[in-house]
């Protein structure tokens, strides 16, 4: 398998049920094939056309993995990002070229249907030394903790955000790429 190192980014359907293993060491992963339709602006017919279907396959590792399959069903829109990774086959009579992504984030396309976000408790770290002010009900863009009506005073300890790492920053750590599944 080759790594060519590029990031890619693509908007598909989710083709095949996305299918959960586990590596013999417990490591999660999740793989399914994405379909991504290609349309060009064509000038002689004026307008828009189907240019072909580029077929991937996608593996999620870890959490994204678990998230992943208690989220996505066949035929979900989503919008992806992730290593690409290109890889030779040969069964005999055939040979090939297999184009895969490890995905490093995924989540439905809004543009085509809405979803709700469940936050992940086991990700979720919890600070009972802070009080939150809830928004005003109308104001859907106000952060939480800033109610906009209220200005620190002189002595007033202002809340600062903190920053949390959650997992090792490369779910792949670990998996070993040629473990049959």
């Amino acid at each position: 398998m080759s790594d060519t190192g590029d990031t890619i980014t693509i908007t598909g359907n989710v083709a095949t049920p996305p299918e959960l293993k586990q590596t013999p060491a417990g490591v999660a992963i999740v793989t399914f094939r994405v379909a991504s339709g290609q349309r060009r602006y064509s000038r002689e017919a004026g307008g828009w056309t189907d240019a072909g279907t580029n077929w991937y396959t996608v593996s999620l590792f870890r959490t994204l993995a678990e998230h992943a399959h208690r989220s996505l069903q066949k035929g979900d829109r989503v919008i992806l990002t992730g290593r690409l990774r290109l890889r030779e086959w040969d069964n005999g009579t055939r040979r090939g070229t297999a184009i895969e992504i490890d995905v490093d984030a995924i989540g439905h396309d809004l543009r085509w249907g809405t979803t709700t976000f469940q936050k992940d408790s086991r990700a979720a770290t919890t600070d009972t030394s802070q009080t939150w002010s809830t928004a005003p009900a109308g104001d859907v863009w106000a952060a939480p903790g800033v109610d906009g009506a209220h200005e620190p005073g002189e002595g007033e300890e202002v809340a600062k955000p903190v920053l949390v790492a959650v997992g090792s920053g490369d779910d792949r750590a670990g998996v070993d790429a040629e473990t049959p599944f």
